[in-house]
């Protein structure tokens, strides 16, 4: 497709759609990981890129930030498209050509373009213990910083998986040595960095935030996850479950050459007060907090809840429509959606949550809606007369309706 075919069907895609356009699923595979199989993926589709890439756990909303997993990634891996009359165009070339129609003009001077993304991660095991640099330590490798926030859909997790739970941080006390310490011993099996950390029960319903340099080896629940548009990680942890080695690269991936023994320097990726703060959980505990009275919700015809809030770089909330209503919601800013439960109509689009997902398969839960289209509100059907229909919607910084953390 030249340039001025995708032109064309960027402006074809805003015009039908009433500005909010359709999206089509983006699969991310990660090598280190074992598919979760509760993205609705179809089983036979877990290792669609070829099992040598890992499987499939890993979808990504919104995303105009192509995936870092190695020499093998595909040229449009972690790309967002745009789909209209069955053809198709990447949300940043969208973006590119008609930016201000997509996010207003006030967003686009303030931060640039569209600054985050938001994905499933649903993985069988624990992750490895892990940090995401800040943007100072991102800088030395060309990146950004990668602050992240986690919610955990009920709709996502009918089951818990293996392990629930999430370490975050370092226990109060350690000290730095101890930490060198697993590091220098990452050959010997586990290296024991967990034993230096708590894990923290998952919740359904809740979530957590999770700013750039704190320690975090993420448990089994299917997560919802708003970040900042960067990719950049550090694995801390050698071994997971006694089953699973973690290559030493993945240590220093995004670590400059001459650094990737330094202790000292690798250090410098941990904002340490944060890592030992005895009141983590008060502090990164993230419980629903109304965008709309609770008392309010048989007239309005819907419930509405800040999911992600706080946050100087994103913000998300949980839209609930109830059964056999019609309502229009408003929002102070362009976002994109994604549907966890029902179906109707959102906007002029068929919009449903699908039960099983073909790999290259497009679907009717995955949406952008541009900043005039959210001013003026989209009117959304809930053509179910039991059921609820349930969709969470991702923001761009600087959200002015987005409340602050207590």
């Amino acid at each position: 497709m030249n340039d001025q075919q995708k032109v064309s069907l960027i402006a074809q895609a805003l015009e039908q759609g009433q500005g909010v356009v359709r999206l089509m699923p983006n699969w991310v595979p990660r090598s280190f990981c074992v598919p979760g199989r509760r993205m609705r993926l179809h089983p036979s589709d877990l290792y669609a890129m070829g099992a040598h890439r890992g499987g499939i756990d890993e979808r990504w909303f919104t995303s105009t930030v192509k995936a870092e997993n190695g020499p093998d990634t595909g040229a449009f891996e972690g790309l967002s498209f745009i789909w209209v009359d069955g053809q198709q165009v990447t949300l940043a070339d969208a973006f590119d050509d008609r930016i201000e129609a997509f996010l207003g003009a006030e967003a686009v001077a303030k931060y640039g373009g569209w600054v985050m993304f938001a994905k499933f991660f649903d993985n069988m095991y624990p992750l490895p213990h892990h940090v995401h640099h800040n943007d100072e330590m991102a800088a030395k490798m060309g990146a950004l910083g990668k602050p992240e926030a986690y919610f955990y859909p009920p709709q996502y997790n009918p089951t818990n998986g293996t392990f629930p739970y999430t370490f975050f941080g370092l226990e109060p006390g350690t000290t730095k040595d101890q930490v060198i310490d697993c590091l220098k011993r990452w050959d010997e099996g586990d290296n024991g960095i967990t034993r230096l950390s708590k894990a923290y029960r998952l919740t359904p319903g809740t979530g957590w935030d999770v700013p750039t340099g704190i320690l975090h080896a993420p448990g089994t629940m299917c997560t919802y996850e708003p970040q900042r548009a960067s990719d950049v990680f550090s694995m801390w942890q050698s071994l997971t479950g006694d089953f699973q080695v973690v290559e030493r690269r993945l240590l220093t991936a995004w670590v400059p050459p001459e650094y990737h023994h330094d202790y000292d320097y690798l250090l410098q990726l941990l904002d340490w007060d944060a890592n030992v703060d005895p009141m983590f959980a008060h502090h990164h505990f993230t419980a629903p907090t109304p965008a709309v009275p609770p008392e309010q919700a048989d007239e309005l015809g819907y419930r509405e809840n800040w999911i992600v809030y706080g946050s100087e770089f994103y913000s998300a909330k949980e839209l609930t429509v109830l059964p056999g209503r019609t309502v229009t919601v408003r929002d102070a800013a362009a976002y994109g959606c994604i549907t966890m439960q029902g179906y109707g109509r959102f906007g002029v689009h068929p919009i449903s949550a699908p039960s099983v997902i073909r790999f290259g398969q497009m679907t009717e839960d995955e949406f952008f809606v541009t900043y005039e289209a959210a001013r003026a509100g989209v009117t959304v059907t809930n053509l179910s007369s039991t059921e609820p229909l349930v969709l969470m919607k991702h923001f761009n910084p600087g959200n002015p309706e987005m409340p602050a953390r207590q």
